[in-house]
């Protein structure tokens, strides 16, 4: 897992910090070494401590982010503090440990008191951030998980040489010439002049062109050409006697330009129909997160509850294995007084590990419970991010289209003025009297 520290002061902000709202759940799972039981009052102490020399850092805080991808136990945390305390010389030393879970995951704070209280003075930190990277690494490796890049290769931890994945479009466009020869037969058979029929086309998409040779053909809404006495099956006499000649259709750069013209606004329609969509669906997944934490947060009320109460329960069992009175004494003479305690002493650590398994259990359910959400919501903002640059890739294509067209209908303009202006001058040149005789 990956660990970071620093020293730090400001007790109070670290305190509201790891208590902020903004997790779904927060777990103070450890206070050793303080009288209070808060963390504001617990760190409050560290400060007032500190008062008596001269550090200004007088707090350690760690925090412990295992992989995304694994589940982690509640012990597995523990036992990287505990190495990090032993490491940095922390031992015994006053610490908090809070656990906070957020979208699906779940990580933790350790925060040790720097000051020893018998000496007076703080316990010396140096080199941190490479002991806590070789821990990091030992970690990694011991549960066999993949170890991230910038821990391996220094040259990948700069941000400057990170890179955005960038999400792959899966964008189909096969011809069903079935499909296409099929609209063209029926646009073909329902009219019965050139307006019907390019009504006709028009409602299934396509639009009537000239081709090089002057042939019959119809554009659909990717441009793609295609004969249309070979596709709906007709003769092309048949053809010139409902269109009439086919220099009075547009030529296929014309057809795809009014094709794209009318295609752009259909596109960004398209756009703020994504988006539309993509604010019901946050809306909706929001709803479903709220729901959710507020049941895993009643379950894990009620499993404390139960706990709390068979603790309570275990506890005066454990209580009455002890005889009072002269029997009482002799237990103690004899040492079944310390046998019982030992025992008690064993099964209360028993119920502790078995009780800290349960709750283990609640909280990876937990975990996969909103993992299942955020996966559900990553899978579809694939999906519209997908839709979205497949629609904006179409429309920057209609765009060039129109673009293209109007650059030729400009240059042809200018040729057509040019062969005007030049015929003009021959025709001025040829009526001039020749001077020279």
């Amino acid at each position: 897992m990956i660990l970071v520290g620093n020293q730090r002061g400001g007790a109070r902000d670290l305190a509201l910090h790891l208590m902020k709202d903004e997790n779904e759940h927060v777990d103070i799972h450890e206070m050793r070494g303080f009288i209070s039981d808060d963390l504001e009052g617990a760190f409050t102490e560290a400060y007032a401590t500190s008062q008596a020399t001269r550090c200004r850092q007088f707090l350690f805080s760690l925090s412990l982010n295992p992989p995304q991808t694994e589940t982690v136990e509640t012990e597995t945390f523990k036992d990287a503090i505990n190495r990090v305390e032993a490491e940095l010389g922390l031992n015994g030393q006053p610490r908090a440990i809070v656990f906070h879970e957020k979208e699906g995951r779940r990580h933790a704070h350790a925060v040790w008191s720097r000051i020893k209280a018998d000496e007076m003075k703080a316990v010396q930190l140096s080199h941190t951030k490479t002991k806590l990277m070789e821990i990091s690494r030992e970690i990694y490796r011991e549960h066999g998980w993949r170890m991230p890049d910038g821990m391996t290769d220094r040259s990948k931890r700069d941000p400057k040489n990170f890179s955005l994945e960038e999400w792959q479009q899966a964008k189909r466009t096969g011809k069903d010439i079935k499909a296409i020869k099929a609209a063209l037969q029926d646009a073909w058979a329902i009219s019965d002049s050139k307006v019907a029929l390019e009504h006709a086309l028009a409602e299934r998409g396509y639009m009537l062109a000239r081709g090089d040779r002057r042939g019959y053909l119809v554009v659909d809404h990717r441009g793609e050409p295609y004969a249309l006495n070979t596709y709906a099956g007709v003769k092309t006499k048949e053809v010139r006697a409902r269109i009439g000649d086919a220099d009075q259709l547009p030529t296929l750069e014309e057809a795809n330009a009014r094709i794209a013209q009318g295609m752009i606004p259909a596109m960004d329609r398209m756009k703020a129909d994504i988006a539309e969509q993509e604010r019901e669906h946050r809306e909706e997944q929001a709803r479903k997160r709220s729901e959710l934490v507020e049941r895993q947060r009643a379950q894990r009320q009620e499993q404390q509850d139960r706990m709390r109460a068979r603790q309570e329960a275990e506890a005066v069992k454990r209580q009455e294995r002890f005889r009072s009175g002269f029997s009482g004494v002799w237990d103690r003479l004899s040492g079944e007084h310390k046998r019982i305690q030992e025992r008690n002493q064993f099964e209360a650590w028993q119920a502790e590990k078995r009780d800290q398994a349960l709750r283990d259990q609640l909280i990876f359910r937990h975990l996969e419970e909103r993992r299942r959400i955020d996966s559900e919501r990553a899978r579809v903002q694939v999906q519209e991010v997908q839709r979205l640059r497949s629609i904006e890739a179409d429309r920057q294509r209609f765009e060039n289209t129109v673009a293209s067209e109007r650059e030729a209908r400009r240059q042809a303009f200018i040729k057509q003025r040019r062969q005007q202006e030049q015929s003009q001058a021959q025709t001025r040149n040829r009526g001039s009297p020749d001077l020279s005789r």
